[in-house]
């Protein structure tokens, strides 16, 4: 049964690709927009829900997954970055303490009748501040395009101590929920699982494994 991934980002399309499923690739169409009196949860499953539609309905007889990942601190969502000014106060925001990674995954097939959506949850705990770390963090460029600021498989990995959770929630993409998904809609995932998790092939994996 074919799969399409409604996204571009080459983190869920490198980690999708662990679980061996041939699978295409659509940019989807949904535009993010912040709804009141949503909760975050509320918030990153109805993104997640809103890109694999979009996608959907343009490929109603084949599967399609959709995902967002955002980051709560204090109650509050925190998207990606604006800029790079943007970026250093995020992080200084989260330097020192514990926050939640939300990551929300739907799959969709209008064909068969399929609209789900579920949610994985992290808690990442950031070093202390310092101030050239994270000045030499945002030099690399890093921070843009990422939720909260950081990437935890690359040179953010630096700025985090401890991860209480799926490292793949946190990266964009819990492959375990994945493949649960999957199986449930009919698709099978043809390799093992828990040896994924096991040798962990993922950038900064091993390091923040539970």
């Amino acid at each position: 049964m074919s799969l399409i991934l409604a996204s571009t980002s080459p983190r869920r399309r490198e980690l999708l690709a662990l679980l061996g499923i041939p699978f295409d690739i659509t940019r989807p169409s949904f535009e993010e927009r912040l709804m009141p009196n949503r909760t975050v949860i509320e918030q990153v499953q109805s993104f997640a829900q809103g890109k694999a539609q979009s996608v959907a309905r343009q490929e109603p007889v084949t599967i399609v997954l959709g995902s967002d990942t955002v980051i709560e601190v204090d109650h509050d969502m925190l998207g990606k970055p604006a800029d790079l000014a943007e970026a250093r106060a995020m992080l200084r925001r989260l330097a020192g303490r514990d926050h939640h990674v939300h990551t929300a995954v739907s799959l969709v097939c209008f064909a068969r009748g399929v609209d789900v959506v579920a949610l994985s949850t992290a808690v990442v705990r950031m070093k202390l501040f310092d101030e050239r770390l994270h000045e030499d963090y945002l030099a690399t460029g890093e921070s843009l395009g990422k939720a909260g600021a950081y990437s935890i498989q690359g040179k953010g990995g630096e700025l985090i101590d401890s991860v209480d959770g799926d490292f793949t929630t946190v990266v964009g993409l819990p492959l375990r929920m994945v493949a649960q998904l999957l199986a449930q809609a009919g698709v099978s995932v043809p390799v093992d699982l828990d040896e994924v998790y096991a040798t962990k092939p993922y950038p900064n994996w091993a390091r923040f494994s539970v």
